[in-house]
């Protein structure tokens, strides 16, 4: 009888990560600016303050848009 093995049993398998080094940065970056924009809108004074209303949200959402192109670049 052959023997129809395929692959030797020590060879050892290289995985490679989904993520880059580079996607990593980006996340970390984009969770970065997404504190910032929780930290425009906190606050005790004023809250109808143009800062917490309309700059503040503006920031979490672009740094929720950059996490997203964090994720999906390739």
């Amino acid at each position: 009888m052959t023997d129809k093995r395929t692959a030797p049993v020590n060879q050892e398998r290289k995985s490679e990560l989904v993520f880059t080094k580079k996607n990593y940065q980006l996340l970390i970056i984009s969770i970065a600016i997404v504190v910032v924009g929780f930290i425009l809108m906190s606050g005790q004074n004023d809250i109808y303050d143009v800062r917490k209303t309309l700059i503040a949200p503006i920031v979490v959402l672009f740094g929720f848009a950059f996490g997203v192109y964090a994720i999906l670049k390739k």
